[in-house]
C-alpha cells in the first residue's frame, strides 16, 4: 500500500506513520519540515496554509492508495488538500472528532446523531466542533461518501501526546505524596490509545471502508480508578491517591476535563458526551483496544525517554491542577 500522511510527525499522525512502516507500506508525508519523520519516510516539504503550499503534492510522482489527514483548524485547508488529491488517491481518511455532534449528545449516541450546524468546507477557522465538521464536509466533497473515511475520535491517549492529559497525571504521580483523585473510582472512561487508532485506520482503509465511525474503546474499558492506579504504579514514587466525591471537587471550583484531565462528573451531560458513545460500529469493523496499563506504561517510558517534559500543542491550553488548590482540597479531606 502507498500512504500519504498530511503532517505525520506528531501524536496521531506519527502513530499512523509508524504503524504503516511496521506493515511494510510505502509512506510519504507532507509537512512544513519543522520535525523529522521516522526513518524510511519520503518527505515532501510544504505549508498547506500558505499560497502554493501544496505544490509539492502536484509535483510528486505517482498516486496513493490512502491519504490520512489529521487537520483541526480552518476547514479550507482540508478542502484544498482533498481537491488537489482527487483522482490521485483512492481513499481519504479524515481524523475528525466526536465533538462534531450537536452538544450534548446523550449516552449511547451513534454515528447517526445530529451534527453541529453552520459548518462549511470553505470556512476559515471558527471553533473546534465546526472546524472538524467542515473538514468532514471537505473530504466528502472531494472524494464522496464511499471513499471518505471519517474517524470521529474521542479522547486520545498514548505516546507522543501533545495535549497534556495523561502526561500531566504521570508527572503528578511521579512527584509522589497525596494526590487528589476525583471519584468515583469505578467511573467508566472511554478513550483510544493512539496506536490502536492508527492500526484501525490503516486496516479500515485497506478494507475499503467509508463513512463515519465513532472511534474509541467500549464504555468502561477503563475506569478512573484503573487509569490513576496505573499512573501511580508505573511512576513508582509512592503516590497515595486520595479519592474525593464529585461534589467536593466541583465545590472547590475545579474545572472538570481541564484542571483534572480526563475526568468529568458522572450523571452529567458532559460525561455522557465524552465517555458515553456507542462504538459498536468500530468494534464490528475490527477495533481492538489494548489494556489501560499498557497505554500508561508506554506513555511513561516515552516521557522518561524525552526528559520527562511532554510537547505541548500551541493551539491547546495547558491542562492540570494548581498545586495550591490541590493542597487546599486535600486538607479539607483530612479533617
Amino acid at each position: 500500500m502507498r500512504l500519504l500522511v498530511l503532517g505525520g510527525t506528531e501524536f496521531a499522525g506519527r502513530a499512523v506513520v509508524e504503524e504503516a512502516l511496521a506493515r511494510g507500506w510505502e509512506v510519504t508525508v507532507l509537512n512544513r519540515g519543522h520535525r523529522r519523520p521516522p526513518p524510511g519516510v519520503r518527505l515532501l516539504t510544504g505549508d498547506r496554509t500558505a499560497p502554493g503550499g501544496l505544490a509539492r503534492l502536484a509535483d510528486a510522482d505517482g498516486t496513493w492508495d490512502v491519504v490520512v489527514d489529521t487537520w483541526s483548524a480552518a476547514p479550507r485547508a482540508v478542502r484544498d488538500a482533498a481537491r488537489s488529491l482527487a483522482g490521485r488517491a483512492g481513499r481519504y481518511v479524515y481524523v475528525s472528532s466526536c465533538s462534531v455532534y450537536t452538544w450534548a449528545p446523550p449516552a449511547g449516541y451513534t454515528e447517526d446523531a445530529p451534527v453541529v450546524a453552520g459548518a462549511s468546507a470553505d470556512a476559515r477557522e471558527t471553533d473546534y466542533a465546526r472546524d472538524k465538521r467542515g473538514g468532514e464536509l471537505a473530504a466528502l466533497d472531494a472524494f464522496g461518501a464511499d471513499d471518505s473515511l471519517l474517524v470521529r475520535c474521542g479522547l486520545l491517549l498514548g505516546p507522543y501526546e501533545n495535549v497534556g492529559r495523561l502526561p500531566w497525571w504521570l508527572a503528578r504521580t511521579a512527584r509522589g505524596g497525596e494526590v487528589l483523585a476525583p471519584g468515583p473510582r469505578e467511573l467508566p472512561l472511554q478513550y483510544v490509545d493512539v496506536r490502536d487508532l492508527a492500526a484501525w485506520i490503516l486496516t479500515a482503509a485497506a478494507d475499503g471502508r467509508g463513512g463515519p465511525y465513532n472511534l474509541m474503546s467500549a464504555r468502561g474499558h477503563a475506569t478512573t480508578g484503573s487509569l490513576l492506579d496505573a499512573c501511580a504504579r508505573v511512576t513508582g514514587a509512592g503516590a497515595e491517591l486520595r479519592w474525593a466525591d464529585p461534589a467536593t471537587v466541583l465545590d472547590a471550583g475545579i474545572e472538570p476535563w481541564t484542571q483534572l484531565p480526563v475526568w468529568v462528573p458522572p450523571d452529567s451531560d458532559m460525561h455522557d458526551a465524552l465517555h458515553g458513545a456507542d462504538v459498536s460500529r468500530a468494534l464490528a469493523a475490527g477495533l481492538v483496544c489494548r489494556p489501560v496499563e499498557e497505554t500508561v506504561a508506554d506513555t511513561w517510558a516515552w516521557l522518561r525517554g524525552i526528559g520527562g517534559h511532554a510537547p505541548q500543542r500551541p493551539d491547546r491550553p495547558p491542562v492540570g491542577l494548581d498545586p495550591e488548590l490541590e493542597a487546599t482540597v486535600l486538607a479539607r479531606l483530612a479533617r
